[in-house]
């Protein structure tokens, strides 16, 4: 019930600080972007962009726009740190999609890797070495580069189509 609290804490005020506009205008918004060695705002900002800003921090923000109810520090610090590195974590999360793509895409037991034009020498050499199950764990073999993944790629779908004709 805590955990589930404190979740609810974090993603209500993240919802507040992505609502709420900080102008340009407003009495001392300018001051304390400059003392905390931020550009000055030209427009009105989200709240939770300005607080993407490397040199402010969610005490900043919330001394000028107090939550309105008392928040425990570890919500606050999980509000800034997922406001913060938001754009990380989307990125890390399509790679682990993209990741479990390649470990289900399955690669034949009969390829002959020497055949596959494109394929460098050294990875065709390793592929028949330790013939992967999937495209995943080819990734993972130590000689094999993102562009020979992407050879295998494409001839495993021009192989899956003329079997298909």
């Amino acid at each position: 019930r805590l955990f589930e609290e404190k979740l609810e804490a974090i993603h209500l005020e993240k919802q507040r600080l992505g609502a709420l506009t900080v102008s340009p205008g407003e009495p001392g918004v300018q001051d304390y972007l400059i003392a905390a060695g931020s550009p000055e705002l030209k427009q009105g900002v989200r709240a939770a962009e300005l607080l993407k800003r490397p040199e402010i921090t969610y005490d900043l923000i919330s001394r000028h726009y107090p939550a309105g109810r008392d928040l425990p520090d570890e919500v606050t610090e999980q509000v800034e740190l997922q406001i913060k590195y938001e754009g990380y974590l989307k990125k890390q999360e399509e790679q682990v999609r993209r990741f479990e793509k390649l470990e289900k895409k399955k690669l034949p037991q009969d390829l002959e890797y020497g055949s596959i034009r494109g394929l460098t020498r050294e990875a065709a050499q390793r592929l028949e070495e330790f013939r992967p199950v999937s495209i995943g764990q080819a990734s993972r073999i130590s000689g094999v580069t993102p562009s020979d993944i992407t050879v295998l790629l494409v001839y495993l779908e021009q192989r899956y189509r003329r079997e298909e004709q």
